[in-house]
């Protein structure tokens, strides 16, 4: 028999920098989750991935206190500031721009991002990617 789901937590945290402070101390604690654990097998779950890279979780919380997690790919804002190096987007987006994008990273990053992504082929994905772009006020721009 299944176990019986109380609720659903979803934060984001920084790969390898789950600790017992907010937002994922308060967060756990009002579902009863063991904190410490959780910390710990996040912790070791995401050692791999780039130190402090935006990771977002969304924890499985069962009546008997229990919990299960899955991890998800970071942000799309994040890989696209990563790729050109930006420290954050425009201000005013769609009045200025900060930076240009091709459509070569774009795809790289769709590509890296999929698994995550609700899009049914990669020109989907391409879409969603260049969207989010645009909103941070990066011009997207051809090959």
């Amino acid at each position: 028999m299944a176990k019986e789901i109380t609720g659903y937590i979803n934060l984001i945290i920084p790969a390898g920098g789950a600790n017992p402070s907010p937002p994922v101390g308060p967060a756990l604690g009002q579902h009863g989750v063991n904190i410490m654990e959780f910390c710990k097998a996040f912790n070791a779950k995401t050692e791999s991935m780039e130190k402090g890279m935006p990771i977002p979780v969304k924890i499985t919380v069962y009546k008997d206190k229990s919990f299960d997690f899955i991890t998800k790919k970071a942000p799309n804002s994040y890989y696209i500031k990563k790729a050109l190096k930006l420290k954050s987007g425009a201000n005013m987006p769609g009045r200025e721009t900060v930076a240009q994008i091709s459509q070569k990273q774009i795809r790289a990053i769709a590509e890296d991002k999929m698994t995550d992504m609700n899009a049914k082929d990669i020109e989907g994905a391409m879409n969603i990617i260049a969207g989010s772009a645009r909103s941070m006020g990066i011009e997207v721009v051809e090959d």
